[in-house]
């Protein structure tokens, strides 16, 4: 079997063009590896409220870029690591910017959304789905990489544990799960807006226009949001591009 490597990010902002990683965790078959990095750029007074990262705690750090710890998760990657994070595509943006190369993904996000066919669960951020899935998970603090990789773990224990349920072996569950993170989700219900709680395919129907306005805005203003993008072609007819 591949390695998993189970991994979250602390950043110094939610701008996957220009922000930078400031704190990284990650655990493996070989135990846990957690490290602060100072960014090229400030953390921003919003990223610091959510993770009480502060510029004064990384002033003395090494920068991330060609440290050991960059070195040896590049390592475990080349050599056939699969990483899983929930919203992968962030935490790869992330550590692409660095230079890092990350041949295979498992995203716990688009799983999750993926194994809830009748959007039975309201949020899929990894907080809510601590609580909602009822996870055993101690000592597991917000926004804190080492506290989130604690969660992570066991939200994916539970997610190969549902697909493995459905008849499929675990080498073949997990490769289903990089299938699944390899495109787009689909959305079927908004959870915001005046169409809320709504399923997107009746909207289509009924207010086809607010579709059509929607993925106007989001290509006007360059979005890289590529779920919500697939998701309004889809249900306005349209062909996608993923």
């Amino acid at each position: 079997m591949p390695q998993l490597i189970f991994l979250d990010t602390e950043t110094t902002g939610n701008d996957v063009a220009k922000d930078r990683l400031c704190q990284i965790c990650y655990k493996t078959s070989d135990g846990v590896k957690v490290g602060y990095f100072k960014p090229p750029i400030p953390v921003s007074i919003k990223a610091m409220s959510i993770t009480n990262i502060t510029n004064k705690m990384l002033a003395d750090k090494e920068p991330f870029k060609d440290s050991a710890t960059m070195k040896d998760l590049q390592a475990k990657l080349t050599d056939g690591g699969i990483l899983v994070a929930h919203n992968a595509k962030f935490d790869c943006a992330i550590l692409e910017a660095e230079g890092m190369n990350i041949p295979k993904r498992i995203c716990t996000f688009r799983v999750a959304r993926e194994l809830d066919p009748e959007n039975q669960i309201p949020e899929y951020n990894l907080s809510f789905l601590r609580y909602f899935l009822e996870l055993d998970v101690e000592d597991a603090n917000a926004h804190d990489a080492e506290g989130d990789v604690k969660v992570l773990h066991a939200l994916f224990n539970r997610l190969l544990k549902k697909m493995m349920d459905t008849g499929l072996s675990e080498p073949e569950a997990i490769a289903k799960m990089i299938d699944i993170s390899g495109r787009p989700s689909l959305f079927r219900v908004f959870n915001f807006g005046k169409h809320k709680d709504k399923k997107i395919a009746d909207v289509a129907q009924t207010d086809r226009g607010y579709l059509e306005w929607m993925l106007g805005s989001k290509q006007a203003e360059g979005s890289q949001d590529e779920d919500w993008i697939h998701t309004l072609k889809y249900y306005l007819g349209y062909p996608s591009i993923f």
